[in-house]
């Protein structure tokens, strides 16, 4: 085994400089990874000190793990938590099947014409920015003159002030999501089921299997793998809450549920000026993220599913 992988480094700098032009271009994208992905996190040392500005990260006095206990010893700890892992937790479960079960039965129809029109318009909000998708739900959901509001007082409901209730932001907030997103999903799985072969289909129909039984036996094992990557991913961003759409949608009457571990990262990093303890909150997040993908991904290794490493 030893002479195997010495054998593996001698013959190293041959295919370097047979392959040369290849590792010139790794170049920029090594230099990108460094400079922007590994070069910045040094700052992590912030969430162990009492940064003051005028004396720079490494001369800022040392405080350990204050910061931390300053964070988990606070009243807003619980709630901040919460917040975060329900929003997420919401978004996933309710969002995650949408886009399967949309590529499954997009996939099955015969018209190609009707498939990609359908696929069209699914895949149209994608392109939305966050800006103006808030800025959409405002116009929409406006207690005075959104479209909403005016359906619902037709149908004999009273206005609902979607955006300034507390227990209405998560609603908003996940479903505007799902109507986003769902058709950049769709496609990663359409992508994937156009891999099936057609004769397998073919010998089902035959067999007297119907569009139903095509979908559960022939297409979703297909796309099964994907599906759990995609999960795990998800699953490892689990606190990892889209900062810019909460924050945008937040007001002073939704605050009970819109404020989120990322929110409270900002206002007390950057407006507040705290950013020792605002990178100590923000690394708490991380590693929560960070032990979450390790953990789902050895489960799903250990269950013989697909894994990312």
């Amino acid at each position: 085994m030893q002479a195997k992988t010495n054998r593996r480094f001698k013959t190293l700098p041959r295919r370097i400089l047979r392959n040369w032009q290849l590792y010139v271009l790794l170049i920029p994208a090594l230099l990108f990874l460094y400079l922007f992905c590994y070069e910045p996190m040094y700052g992590i040392t912030l969430a162990f000190k009492q940064y003051k500005p005028r004396l720079g990260i490494m001369a800022s006095p040392y405080v350990g793990m204050a910061n931390f206990e300053k964070f988990f010893q606070s009243y807003f700890f619980g709630e901040l938590l919460r917040n975060t892992i329900l929003l997420s937790v919401q978004s996933l479960v309710i969002g995650f099947p949408i886009p399967v079960i949309l590529a499954l039965f997009l996939n099955q129809l015969s018209s190609q014409r009707y498939k990609s029109t359908i696929q069209t318009i699914i895949y149209a909000p994608h392109f939305i920015s966050v800006v103006v998708l808030v800025g959409m739900l405002n116009i929409f959901l406006s207690p005075y003159s959104g479209f909403v509001n005016k359906l619902l007082n037709l149908l004999g409901i009273d206005t609902i002030n979607f955006i300034g209730r507390a227990d209405m932001f998560r609603g908003v907030y996940v479903w505007s999501g799902i109507w986003q997103s769902s058709g950049f999903a769709m496609i990663v799985y359409l992508a994937n089921l156009s891999s099936v072969d057609p004769s397998l289909h073919e010998a089902a129909g035959i067999d007297g299997a119907n569009k139903l039984q095509r979908i559960v036996h022939i297409d979703f094992p297909t796309i099964l793998p994907t599906v759990i990557i995609m999960l795990i991913l998800s699953l490892g961003g689990i606190m990892n809450v889209g900062f810019e759409k909460v924050y945008l949608l937040q007001n002073d009457m939704n605050l009970e549920t819109s404020e989120i571990l990322a929110t409270y990262v900002y206002k007390r990093g950057l407006l507040a000026g705290d950013m020792g303890f605002s990178t100590a909150v923000n690394l708490f997040n991380t590693v929560i993220n960070s032990s979450l993908l390790l953990i789902f991904n050895g489960i799903s290794r250990r269950v013989g599913q697909a894994s990312l490493f």
